[in-house]
């Protein structure tokens, strides 16, 4: 006939005392306290308020200039390179369609020279399409 089994209980192992580094006990004391002083500065981050285009859908990134001329920026560059140039008008006309206060500024193309993972230099379409509020 049917057998019941007996539910096995797991006891928990005996934690075994990890040494730490000094740094990881400091981060631990601080993170304990309420108020954290910042040690470090931030990343600089580059000149200009910029999206890059690449796989996503163009929504995402219309969402993105949105948000950067809702933060404040006055210009938002649009860039892409390759089969996402498309894309990234694509993302242009978006946004200038949904509000009629952005202004198309200008539109760069150039040709970029990349090197592949073999070593062979391989030249890639790019483009640059600034928008201002």
């Amino acid at each position: 006939m049917a057998e019941k089994k007996e539910s096995k209980t797991r006891e928990p192992k005996e934690a075994k005392e990890v040494k730490l580094p000094k740094e990881a006990k400091q981060l631990k004391e601080v993170s304990e306290l309420k108020e954290v002083k910042v040690l470090a500065k931030p990343a600089a981050r580059p000149e200009g308020n910029f999206v890059y285009v690449g796989q996503k859908g163009a929504m995402a990134y219309v969402l993105a200039v949105v948000t950067q001329f809702g933060m404040g920026a006055n210009e938002v560059t649009i860039k892409a390179r390759g089969k996402s140039i498309s894309r990234a008008v694509d993302v242009a006309e978006i946004v200038r369609n949904r509000d009629t206060n952005i202004k198309l500024v200008s539109i760069g193309i150039a040709t970029e020279e990349v090197v592949t993972q073999e070593g062979r230099p391989l030249k890639v379409s790019s483009i640059e399409i600034i928008v201002k509020k």
